[in-house]
């Protein structure tokens, strides 16, 4: 009798486990009724030519590959406003001759989350990415871990193009990428 019991536990535990585990899901953490996010184009308060583009362009892209919202123009339920603060781009690392032997490409960002149903902000704050470039001219022979994976040059086969732009896109990406994550770990 006691044997069965324990059985009859055992099984119910299991199903009760089971069960939990099949309902959890990155979206279900988003606010029940945001389905949709609209991503204008961010504000640029600086010098530097098609920043705001490839900002826009790198979010609505991470938004797009993770499918936790859907990227819609019009009467979205909620709106990711930006603006590019501040480029930075001086130098990193110097070799033993004291000369600069990688720079730094930073980009500042201001974020606002807007949930438009009930007309408050969810999420506000600044971001910021960089990625690290030298002047070789052909990033896949420069000797540096231009995207921070740990790999340089041949061992790492998505470093290629030109070292400047390269930095922008990785800067970009991480700045994407720590949104995305902030706002599923809003709720």
């Amino acid at each position: 009798m006691i044997g069965q019991i324990k059985i009859h536990i055992s099984i119910l535990l299991i199903l009760l486990m089971a069960y939990s585990c099949g309902f959890y899901s990155l979206s279900g953490s988003l606010p029940p009724h945001i389905k949709t996010i609209s991503i204008p184009m961010v504000e640029n308060e600086t010098a530097e030519f098609g920043i705001a583009e490839n900002i826009s362009d790198g979010i609505q892209s991470r938004f797009n590959d993770e499918g936790i919202l859907k990227v819609i123009d019009d009467n979205a339920d909620s709106i990711l406003r930006g603006t590019v603060k501040k480029v930075t781009d001086g130098p990193y690392t110097y070799n033993k001759n004291e000369s600069v032997s990688e720079y730094r490409y930073k980009i500042d960002v201001s974020i606002e989350w807007y949930d438009n149903k009930n007309e408050k902000t969810i999420l506000k704050g600044n971001y910021s990415g960089w990625g690290a470039y030298g002047l070789s001219g052909d990033i896949s022979s420069d000797g540096i871990d231009n995207d921070n994976d740990g790999k340089i040059d041949s061992e790492d086969d998505n470093e290629f193009g030109e070292p400047r732009l390269f930095a922008s896109k990785v800067a970009v990406q991480k700045i994407a990428e720590d949104i995305i994550n902030d706002i599923m770990t809003t709720w």
